[in-house]
């Protein structure tokens, strides 16, 4: 929203309430933007060491981002579907459900991704929010 007087109440409501959806629809897309650089992030951690390593492919495939909006409100999801995401993330030590022992070692890589892009994501967002104004 650029300056200007208004005299009017309804005319100021009216600008503010412009510059509102466009500081969200451009908070948006930098959310989606941001989520979706995460998971090429985490991908490519998910590459070898210090990360897992890739087999075949499916688990670093299975990384995926989604992004909600409720109101004022935008949120942006980073996860993966595969059943190893949590273990190879954090490790495991003891008996699974099926009843076999593991002493498996973490190999982080969403953690370590999260921590690189957190400051990013809240630069870009400043950014799209400050451009829309």
């Amino acid at each position: 929203m650029s300056g200007g007087s208004f005299t009017d109440a309804g005319a100021l409501a009216a600008a503010l309430d412009r510059g509102a959806q466009r500081s969200l629809v451009a908070a948006g897309a930098a959310m989606r933007h941001s989520a979706q650089a995460l998971v090429q992030q985490v991908q490519q951690r998910a590459s070898g060491r210090p990360g897992p390593r890739v087999i075949t492919g499916r688990y670093r495939a299975s990384w995926s981002s989604e992004v909600h909006r409720a109101g004022p409100v935008i949120t942006g999801e980073v996860g993966s579907t595969a059943p190893q995401a949590r273990r190879l993330e954090f490790g495991f030590v003891g008996v699974d459900s099926l009843g076999q022992h593991y002493s498996q070692r973490p190999y982080p890589h969403l953690g370590p991704a999260v921590e690189q892009a957190g400051p990013l994501i809240v630069q870009a967002l400043a950014r799209a929010v400050e451009g829309a104004s």
